[in-house]
């Protein structure tokens, strides 16, 4: 989304959702440049095939600041077709070259243009890893269960040098299907946040959501509430880890992790600590009115487009909340969706009835996250970057704030200059061989690691030789 997402989020009207495709299924990422009155826009797709034969698909724009914009794919044979309803565009064509290419035409109001996507080489993310330096800390990969869902999850644990025990964190990802990096194009959020924290005397845990890589279950059928105990069964995990202190263990969220980690943190068995990255504080459908309205700011809708959107969207919410019975209100929303769009087949719109009425839909409408606040005691950090499209920090740090009013241990801050993936400004990126790479905010990680440091024990890797002494276990004056 304009994250992003991690858009990141699925937003509930538009999410993604595909055909069980005959051929091999695609997996990756296609680039291509549109032609534009006045210049041309870089358009980044993702595809990623889940177990149930179904996609996870996103578009990303940089130049519009558009990340994780849902996408809706049909695949036939050669033909695709994609549909990005928020942004009233479409891609029509045929899977050229093995896969390699995709090729052909791009509609959306006032323009249709041809379009050549082309798969994004993985050749650097190869030779990088090839060419890696061992990090100074130990890391392996691990499987464990849910045993509420009997579900195996696979992840990667670090660990730094040295006899332990270590404070521990357990990272929660944002909406969508994501792998253990939360990786974004070339950004691998989760990836980095782990390298740094293990490197300053913290292990990490990250893992893939289910139905993704190594582990388990389906994704479309899981709920917010299923994911708090995916995260309780990591932390158990960690507990029983001969090298990690188990009486400090802690989440740290984004986007819908936050809130997840928050939920946690109200259950027996809490963590230690939460760190909140850009939670929602706000009500699940008014999120997801906030992030669609938002959509259409950035691509120049006009008023009449904006309210046709509103009032489709409380539609579409009334009926899901109001009835109950699945079949019924896949009914009554496919049949909506046809009346506000006569160009939409019927399995198309059925299709997408099925995903508005998914178990994660109907948790996420009514979701209010300060329902549970007051039952919060470990310290909580919640970070937002000001420059967040998807999650806005004046919105939804002060509710959070005043829903955690009754716990002593609580820091709010909002980032300059930090996006919803806690990314700086572009201008700020480091360059690696002549090319901007995009990086976590340096001033997030500083603030995440001096505020972690304050509520943990130093292991006594702290005094491991200067090769792979660790430094952030003393937070920063």
């Amino acid at each position: 989304m304009l994250r992003a997402l991690r858009l990141a989020l699925f937003l509930l009207l538009f999410l993604p959702y595909a055909l069980r495709a005959a051929d091999a299924p695609l997996n990756g990422q296609w680039q291509g440049p549109l032609a534009v009155p006045g210049g041309s826009l870089d358009l980044l797709i993702t595809l990623v095939p889940l177990s149930n034969g179904s996609y996870y698909a996103s578009l990303d724009v940089p130049k519009q600041k558009i990340s994780r914009m849902p996408v809706e794919v049909e695949l036939k044979g050669s033909d695709i077709t994609l549909k990005i309803d928020q942004a009233g565009s479409s891609f029509a064509g045929q899977v050229l070259e093995g896969g390699r290419v995709l090729k052909g035409i791009w509609k959306q109001p006032g323009l249709t243009a041809p379009l050549t996507l082309e798969r994004r080489t993985t050749p650097t993310a190869s030779a990088a890893a090839l060419t890696r330096l061992t990090p100074p800390y130990r890391e392996e990969n691990i499987k464990f269960s849910d045993p509420t869902a009997k579900v195996s999850l696979g992840g990667t644990l670090t660990i730094p040098a040295g006899p332990g025990p270590f404070p521990a964190v357990v990272l929660v990802s944002d909406s969508g299907p994501q792998e253990r990096d939360a990786a974004v194009q070339d950004y691998r959020m989760f990836g980095m946040l782990a390298d740094y924290l293990t490197r300053r005397g913290v292990a990490v845990l990250r893992f893939d959501d289910r139905g993704v890589g190594e582990s388990g279950g389906r994704y479309f059928t899981t709920t917010t509430a299923d994911l708090v105990t995916d995260a309780q069964a990591a932390m158990q995990y960690l507990r029983a880890h001969n090298l990690i202190n188990h009486r400090e263990i802690g989440l740290i969220g984004h986007g819908e992790g936050a809130n997840v980690a928050l939920l946690a943190a109200a259950q027996p068995q809490p963590p230690t600590f939460v760190v909140a990255l850009a939670g929602y504080g706000q009500p699940g459908r008014e999120v997801l009115l906030h992030q669609q309205l938002e959509i259409m700011r950035l691509i120049g809708a006009d008023q009449t487009q904006v309210k046709a959107a509103i009032e489709l969207y409380e539609r579409m919410v009334t009926i899901i909340r109001q009835t109950p019975n699945d079949n019924q209100a896949r009914g009554k929303v496919a049949g909506t969706l046809r009346l506000n769009n006569t160009n939409i087949d019927p399995t198309m719109a059925r299709a997408r009835a099925i995903q508005l009425t998914s178990p994660w839909s109907r948790y996420f409408l009514d979701f209010d996250p300060l329902r549970s606040l007051s039952d919060v005691r470990c310290p909580v950090l919640a970070l937002n970057g000001a420059d967040d499209l998807q999650v806005g920090a004046a919105t939804n740090l002060p509710l959070l704030q005043k829903g955690l009013k009754d716990n002593h241990d609580v820091t709010v801050k909002k980032l300059s200059g930090v996006n919803h993936l806690f990314q700086p400004d572009p201008q700020e990126w480091p360059l690696v061989n002549g090319q901007q790479q995009p990086n976590f905010s340096p001033k997030a990680l500083d603030t995440i690691r001096e505020w972690i440091a304050k509520r943990t024990t130093p292991a006594p890797s702290s005094a491991a030789p200067a090769t792979n002494k660790t430094k952030g276990n003393t937070a920063s004056k």
